[in-house]
Formats: structure tokens, C-alpha cells, sequence
């Protein structure tokens, strides 16, 4: 029988504002959920540190929180396409959380553990956007210090589908988190090596150092993963790991991938170089060098990969295999390079001969030119008219231009907002579904980004409806078999779960669905049907109002076990104050039974009456609740008691005195 843990965080509402909807992914420092902003009406996905992370002391929790909201900050002045926005920050629970942009894709480890290796082209247009986030941070002063395939984001391309990566956006994310987090272990236990082993720089084991080229350390590694399909360095445990970082080079790609430019290994070595102030300095240094790399690879004359090259007289026995120049796409708006500018030709006017209008004007030209004000005159009007034609050329070719903004993702109120402020009209095409943005979300825009566009003009936007959904049919109740024809005839796939026993329902009837009956649903998408086993064999006993031994008794004979939970109550100690499952219902042997018990009343202290008459002795702890005995003569004086004085009691206790 599968077993799910619930997770007390799913459904609730964070800050008054965050609705937790699902769990994304558990990592070490953190757990990612996606939640609705309530405010905003928008997704996002929120950042809870696990309670591990923080220390266990009050002033330590003080002093992590205040790093953490420190970074926090930090993190949400870096504005950059390839840097997953942080929105808000916060504590719940006592823990940090942060509310940040929820990038609708798969981390690049889900993508290598599909594809395992990229192609050169896929590598560098993902490795171009990685390094262009972390150089803003960089310009920021921000070191990531955990550069890792678990921490970048590949989203869906614009234009549909991850068939091709070349296309797809990146997202950095996670950048100073572990600042903040290493910042308190050190504190706990000295400096502590924050980054994954196989990632981390060699300054990082030796020194504890961390600064951009540490990035660019950690970068080179994944590229060289994306290459390869693999991390060059592995070992039984991480720190001999960490330690071959600090000792071996790591090797050339191509030794591993027979047949990949030596530019590729170029560029790993230098990312790569064991000594600091080999690398280059930060980020934006290495992205320079990839963006002419990708220039060289994409030349055909430049560069050409031959795995084997053709030689005059080449060996019978093998064949040989030509791999064709590398061609990298088309560099996306960010990054490219400066483009020749447009060249605007010049119109000649063809002279033409005449004896009227035009003769009468050349001579009148030929006699202004032949005076000194007449050519002064000449020369202002051609002045004017060329200023006029300038400025009528500029502007019907570039001036009345500006750039469509990038509206796509956008939710309608922000693109509104965005059209508003560049002085541009907007209009709607008819809503689509989509698996993947968000409903009232951009998901086409006509002009695209960046293309032309007359000022004031008017731009065209697609929303998402959302994913195609509905809910999960009513077949609680229902034999497997019909139930199985309505969810089949809703285009959902039906999956048989493990029966259980139901007290109401008969075996072979539905008694759940999982998803569960009006969940929304994709169409295509797997119910899980539970079907009833039929009451269970044993019926739990009524024990309310028994001794807790008794109870035990009982319950045993039955193959059950007793679970106790002892609770404040007036009722005499150890008997029986409710129970779950209630008497009545089927359980299996072995199953357990929730007893709540009686603690019994709170006890009472016994009043001294020695040396007191007799009678006024009974009528002191008769007054307070005690039945008296009274021995001896009960007209003489109290000479002993028992209970003590001051005996701690449960109410109603006798108490005997001797009177003589």
C-alpha cells in the first residue's frame, strides 16, 4: 500500500497573502512550493528554509533571519531576464521564506537526466544565459557561490516545445541563499564548504574564499557536464571529491566526446583553471569569450570538426567521418552583438530636357548664380531643402519607429500597464488554452518583441485560459466497471489503486478517487480508483466507561493494540473517556486503538484537626468533603489521623480519626 506524508504547509495561507497550492521540489537547504498570490491574483512560487538550516538557538534563529532578509534585498535589486525576480520576503513559522517569480520549465538536472548530453549549439545558448544572469550579479556585487544545474531554470521557448534548447529561455536562480546560509553555520561551527562538491572551486576547499571567479569555476563544470554528460571528478565521499578539484586539472571534453571543437575545450580550461587569477575575472569576462567562441564555431571557414581527417591515401578498413562546422542560433535580444547599421541609397533625378517651364528656370538659376546674393539665396534654399528631406527621411524611417515591449508571460493588468507607459494601443485575439501559462497570462503578442512598431500603434495579445480542465466524475459508489466507463468516456486513463476495507460500502464498489471526486483535472491526466474490500473482519468493542486494564484486555484478545493518551478529567483515574476508531467499526488485526484515559481528579490536601473536639474535628472535614470515621469516644479529643495532615488526596477519600 503506498504510503503519502501530508504536508502540514499544502493549503495554507502565508503572511495573509500566499495560498500554498503544491510542492515543487525538496532540496538541502530548501523546499520550493507554488502558491497564489491573492493580492495579485498570480502565481508564484515561495522558498520555505527547512527547519534544519536555522540553529536551534534564539539568538542564532535572530541573527540568521536578519542575513537572510539581508540577501533578500540584495537578491531583488537584480533585474535581468535570466535571473528568477524575488517579489517578497518573509518569516512564517519562525522560518525565512522568500516569494519569487514561478518559472514555468524544468531545472537543467531534469533536463540532463533526459538527455543526458547536450549538442555545442543547446550547451552554449543555455551556458550564454547562465553566465549573463550571474555577470549581473556579478556587476552587483552579488557572488552566487552555489552554481549548479539544480539552480538553472530551462523554460519553454517562446515560440512552443523543448525539442530544440537553443530556442528556450534561462533562468538563474538561488543567487546569495547560500551566502546567508553558510554565513550561520559558521557562526555554529566554523567555516563550513556551502557549494556541491562536484562544483566547487579549489579557493573554496583550501581557503573558504569565495569571490566571482568562484562562479566562473562553477560554471566551467557545468558546461563541461552539458558537453559530456557527466561531472569530471567523482569518489566515494564528497570531501576526496572537493580535494581532486584542488589537485587535477580538469580535462579536455573532447577527451570524453571524440569529435567537439577544441574551442569548447578551450573555454572549459580556462573557466576551469585551478589557480584564481587564471580564470577570468567574473562572469561578463567568460560570457565575452563565449559569444566569440559561438561567432568562430558559427563560420564555416573558420572552424571545422573532422573526427578523422581525409588523407590522400586513406586506410581501407576504416571509414571516415566528417562532423559538419557548428552553426550556433541566433543570438537572443540581449546578447547580441552591434549590427552594421541600415544603409539608406540615395534617388538621382534624371535631368530632363524641356523648352518651357524647365528652360525658363535654369536660365533664371544661371542668372542668381551669377550673382552674389542670388548664390547666397541658392545655397540657403538647398540648405532648407536638404535639412527638410533629412529630417522627412529620418522620420519616416527610424523616427516614427519604436520597439514592441516584451508583453508575453505578462499577466493582462501588468501588459496593459507596460502598453500604457510606451504610448501603445492594445487589442485581443481570442483566448487559448495552455498547458503552461497561467490563465489571463500573455501568450502570443503581434508585434513581437522588439520588432518595429509605429508609435501609438496597436499590438495584438493572445491570453492563456489556463490549462485545458475538468472535474473528476461522481463514482463513489459505483462497480469498478461502470465507473471505469465514465472515466474513460472523460478522456482520463483510470489506474487500479489498492483496495481497503470499508464499513458502508460493499467489495467491488468505488470508495475513492485520487485525485478526488471535482478536482479539476487535464484531459489525458491518471485517476486513481480505490475499491472496498468489504467491512473488516473485526469489530472494535465499545469501551467507554471501562478501566484502562480491562480495555487492554479486551482489546488484546482481539489482535488489537492500545494507544494511550491520558487527559485531565473529574472521572476516576484510568477509566476509559472516548476512543477512535468507535465501537462498531471494522478493523484489521493488529490495527490500532486511539484510548483517551483518565488522569483522574486533581488531588486535595487533608486539613489538620489533631488536639480538636471530636465532633468539631468531623464537622471540619466533613465541610470539605471527606466521609469521616470516627473511633474510640467520639466526646473526647482528636489524637490521631489518618491520612496525615497535609496528605495530598483525591477527593471523597476517607479519613479516619481516633478520638480518646
Amino acid at each position: 500500500m503506498d504510503t503519502q506524508v501530508a504536508d502540514t504547509l499544502l493549503g495554507s495561507l502565508i503572511d495573509g497573502r500566499y495560498r500554498i497550492r503544491g510542492r515543487v521540489a525538496r532540496g538541502g537547504m530548501a523546499t520550493v512550493y507554488t502558491a497564489t498570490d491573492e493580492r495579485l491574483e498570480r502565481t508564484v512560487a515561495v522558498k520555505i528554509i527547512h527547519p534544519t538550516q536555522a540553529p536551534e538557538a534564539r539568538a542564532r534563529i535572530a541573527g540568521f533571519v536578519e542575513r537572510f532578509t539581508d540577501e533578500a534585498k540584495t537578491i531583488a535589486r537584480l533585474t535581468h531576464p535570466n535571473v528568477v525576480a524575488v517579489y517578497d520576503q518573509g518569516t512564517h513559522g519562525g522560518l525565512p521564506y522568500l516569494v519569487m517569480e514561478y518559472v514555468r520549465g524544468r531545472t537543467l538536472r531534469e533536463v540532463l537526466a533526459e538527455r543526458r548530453r547536450l549538442n555545442p549549439d543547446e550547451a552554449l545558448a543555455i551556458f550564454e544565459q547562465m553566465l549573463a544572469a550571474i555577470a549581473a550579479a556579478h556587476r552587483s556585487g552579488v557572488v552566487h557561490r552555489d552554481v549548479k544545474p539544480e539552480n538553472v531554470l530551462v523554460a519553454e521557448a517562446p515560440t512552443g516545445g523543448m525539442a530544440n534548447l537553443v530556442d528556450s529561455v534561462v533562468k538563474v536562480a538561488d543567487f546569495g541563499l547560500a551566502r546567508a546560509v553558510e554565513a550561520s553555520a559558521d557562526e555554529e561551527s566554523g567555516n563550513q564548504l556551502m557549494a556541491t562538491v562536484a562544483y566547487v572551486a579549489p579557493e573554496l576547499v583550501t581557503k573558504g574564499h569565495a569571490d566571482p571567479r568562484t562562479d566562473v569555476y562553477s560554471a566551467g563544470i557545468v558546461l563541461f557536464e552539458m558537453l559530456t554528460g557527466r561531472v569530471p571528478y567523482d569518489g566515494g565521499r564528497p570531501i576526496d571529491i572537493a580535494w581532486q578539484h584542488v589537485d587535477r586539472d580538469v580535462p579536455s571534453p573532447s577527451t570524453l566526446v571524440p569529435g567537439l571543437p577544441t574551442a569548447l575545450d578551450g573555454l572549459v580550461a580556462r573557466a576551469t583553471r585551478r589557480d584564481p587569477d587564471a580564470r577570468p575575472a567574473d562572469a561578463g569576462a567568460l560570457l565575452t569569450e563565449v559569444q566569440v567562441a559561438r561567432d568562430e564555431l558559427g563560420n564555416p571557414n573558420s572552424h571545422t570538426t573532422v573526427l578523422r581527417r581525409i588523407t590522400t591515401e586513406p586506410p581501407v578498413s576504416e571509414p571516415t567521418m566528417v562532423v559538419a562546422a557548428v552553426r550556433p542560433a541566433e543570438r537572443p535580444a540581449w546578447a547580441r552583438l552591434p549590427e552594421d547599421g541600415q544603409r539608406v541609397g540615395r534617388r538621382r533625378a534624371a535631368p530632363q530636357e524641356s523648352d518651357g517651364l524647365g528652360s525658363r528656370i535654369g536660365r533664371l538659376f544661371t542668372g542668381l548664380a551669377g550673382e552674389s546674393r542670388g548664390r547666397l539665396a541658392i545655397i540657403a534654399t538647398v540648405t532648407a531643402l536638404v535639412l527638410v528631406a533629412a529630417l522627412g527621411g529620418w522620420y519616416l524611417t527610424f523616427g516614427r519607429y519604436t520597439d514592441a515591449p516584451q508583453l508575453v508571460s505578462l499577466t493582462k493588468a501588468d501588459a496593459e500597464a507596460q502598453a500604457a507607459r510606451a504610448g501603445l494601443v492594445l487589442k485581443y485575439a481570442e483566448p487559448r488554452y495552455d498547458a503552461t501559462v497561467p490563465r489571463d497570462s500573455v501568450l502570443l503578442q503581434d508585434p513581437v518583441s522588439a520588432d518595429r512598431i509605429i508609435k501609438g500603434g496597436t499590438i495584438t495579445l493572445t491570453l492563456s485560459l489556463g490549462p485545458e480542465q475538468f472535474p473528476v466524475p461522481d463514482v463513489v459508489g459505483k462497480e469498478f466497471e461502470l465507473a471505469e466507463a465514465d472515466l474513460v468516456s472523460a478522456d482520463l486513463v483510470v489506474v487500479k489503486g489498492t483496495a481497503r476495507y470499508d464499513d458502508t460500502l460493499p467489495a467491488g464498489v468505488v470508495v475513492a478517487t485520487n485525485p478526488k471526486v471535482g478536482a479539476q483535472v487535464k484531459p489525458g491526466a491518471k485517476v486513481t480508483v480505490i475499491l472496498s474490500k468489504g467491512k473488516a473482519p473485526i469489530s472494535v468493542p465499545n469501551l467507554v466507561g471501562k478501566n484502562l486494564n480491562d480495555a487492554r484486555n479486551a482489546l488484546s484478545r482481539l489482535g488489537l493494540v492500545a494507544v494511550e493518551n491520558y487527559k485531565d478529567s473529574e472521572k476516576p483515574k484510568d477509566e476509559i473517556l472516548g476512543q477512535s476508531p468507535a465501537d462498531g467499526t471494522g478493523v484489521e488485526r493488529g490495527a490500532e486503538v486511539k484510548l483517551d484515559v483518565s488522569k483522574g481528579p486533581s488531588l486535595v490536601v487533608v486539613p489538620r484537626v489533631m488536639d480538636l473536639p471530636c465532633q468539631q474535628a468531623k464537622q471540619v472535614l466533613e465541610s470539605q468533603g471527606f466521609p469521616v470515621t470516627v473511633q474510640f469516644n467520639p466526646n473526647a479529643v482528636v489524637r490521631f489521623q489518618n491520612p496525615g495532615e497535609n496528605s495530598q488526596v483525591p477527593p471523597g477519600t476517607p479519613v479516619t480519626i481516633g478520638c480518646f
